[in-house]
């Protein structure tokens, strides 16, 4: 695997004062508010320096066995790439600096997998070419609408495999600065997406309409296995781990079970954010509709 070296931001930037009460989507105080959001939730851990547990046989054997690290690589590095590059065509300063950190939080995930795969012995297959997109715009909403919906599913498997020991607590612990960057980093997002619209010319906004849904097209079609490597590349079959991930971690689970948890734990980690901030709703909603028609 190749890292390239991390650059941290600077995140010296003056942020206008907030008021308490109900912000107007779109507004200057909305952008304000979401970006201060991820600046001032910095966590500056450095990949480097982890210190990675040591494991039993056994359990090592279950991590390194799972069947996603090559894919959580490659997502990592085309995500670290495609927000960089939509962030280099931004002139709002504050936006620019906010997406910058979002960036250069994408590339650390890419990092701390790094470590990880040097420190248990993870064999990787050879990674592709990360190709600056043509349509920064268009990669970037993939990125984004693509976390909201491995976010969702991974913060349930976190929880499950942190309760049923699948992970032990020091690996736990390891990772809980990356899944409460995920959180941040769909805060941000459903947010931009919002304020993008808004303050976009009323005659772009149905073109922009058209392409959240063919991005929400396009991720579907990744998902069920069809979209090949029209995507930059990957296995598909890894495609689907957040979202039936819970067998391949031997956890005797229903998927209704799996529903409640998923929905209580993206409850429960953007819970602790500002109400006034939008939340990713369409995975959830989806979700809590067919949980209606299953048993418990």
């Amino acid at each position: 695997m190749t890292v390239a070296a991390l650059v941290v931001p600077d995140l010296s930037i003056p942020i206008p004062a907030l008021p308490d009460g109900p912000i107007k989507l779109g507004s200057d105080e909305h952008k304000a508010l979401f970006c201060k959001t991820l600046l001032t939730t910095f966590d500056p851990y450095r990949p480097a320096v982890i210190d990675w547990p040591k494991l039993t046989p056994d359990t090592q054997e279950k991590i390194t066995g799972l069947p996603i690290w090559d894919i959580a690589v490659q997502t990592e590095g085309k995500a670290g790439l495609r927000v960089a590059t939509y962030g280099d065509l931004i002139k709002d300063p504050l936006l620019k600096r906010a997406t910058e950190l979002n960036a250069y939080e994408e590339r650390r995930h890419k990092h701390v997998l790094h470590h990880m795969v040097q420190a248990y012995g993870i064999k990787l297959e050879p990674e592709p070419e990360y190709v600056v997109p043509k349509d920064a715009e268009w990669a970037f909403m993939v990125t984004g609408y693509s976390e909201c919906i491995d976010s969702f599913f991974a913060f349930g498997l976190f929880d499950i495999a942190k309760k049923s020991g699948f992970f032990p607590p020091e690996l736990v612990d390891t990772f809980e600065p990356v899944m409460r960057e995920e959180g941040r980093h769909i805060l941000f997002f459903v947010n931009w997406v919002a304020w993008h619209r808004r303050n976009m010319p009323l005659w772009r906004r149905p073109w922009f309409a058209l392409k959240i849904a063919a991005v929400w097209a396009f991720l579907v079609w990744e998902r069920i296995g069809i979209a090949g490597d029209l995507d930059g590349g990957g296995k598909n079959q890894d495609n689907n781990f957040t979202v039936n991930g819970a067998k391949e971690l031997g956890v005797e689970i229903t998927i209704p079970q799996l529903m409640d948890t998923c929905l209580a734990e993206n409850d429960r980690r953007l819970g602790i954010y500002d109400k006034r901030l939008l939340r990713p709703m369409f995975v959830p909603r989806m979700v809590r509709f067919a949980r209606k028609f299953m048993r418990a």
